[in-house]
């Protein structure tokens, strides 16, 4: 009991980095490998790091309260998943510029206001970047899209009031969309009403 006590008063601290070395480059991420030493144990260790741009996504909401959300294949799991529109922050864009523009050339959709909605790292265990959340507000279609080679999106309007439905009953699966939708019922709304 004593050793426990103890061990939860010791301050946690950054390990030193012994070295880091890129070892493959791919289009939306690097793989990085780190030689850390734990300054609790003082071994080293290697760590493998998937460095990626930042990343958005945008909750757009239109004037009747519908959101545009996207059906999209998603590789990764071999299936089509339903979410909001995001992608890579491009260089020399801005998290708010890359918002604006995904919103675009996913569902052909242009924002009345952007308000961002915070971020979140992805998965601080093994990648380096954060996703940026934004609300757009009163979303109007006002043009075709501009998909890559590699998107196959169907647009979808759902009812504000059905997201929660959506992520619970397991339509919405992608955390980082259901990260986006945390910030928009637990944070933003309930600032509405101070």
């Amino acid at each position: 009991m004593f050793f426990f006590i103890i061990e939860l008063l010791m301050p946690l601290k950054r390990w030193k980095i012994i070295s880091s070395k890129r070892d493959k480059s791919y289009r939306v991420f690097n793989l990085r490998t780190d030689r850390a030493r734990s300054p609790r144990t003082g071994r080293n260790h290697d760590f493998y790091v998937m460095e990626s741009p930042e990343w958005v996504n945008v909750i757009p909401v239109t004037q009747g309260n519908e959101v545009v959300l996207i059906r999209q294949y998603r590789h990764g799991i071999r299936d089509i998943a339903l979410e909001i529109p995001g992608g890579l922050v491009e260089p020399g864009d801005s998290p708010l510029a890359a918002a604006i523009r995904e919103l675009y050339e996913e569902t052909g959709c242009r924002e009345e206001e952007m308000i961002p909605l915070k971020s979140v790292h992805p998965n601080p265990a093994i990648q380096n970047n954060r996703c940026y959340t934004f609300l757009a507000r009163n979303v109007v279609f006002s043009g075709a899209r501009e998909l890559d080679d590699k998107e196959d999106i169907e647009v979808v309007l759902k009812p504000l009031e059905e997201i929660p439905g959506l992520i619970s009953s397991g339509i919405i699966t992608h955390s980082l969309v259901i990260a986006a939708f945390y910030r928009y019922y637990m944070e933003y709304l309930p600032g509405l009403s101070k």
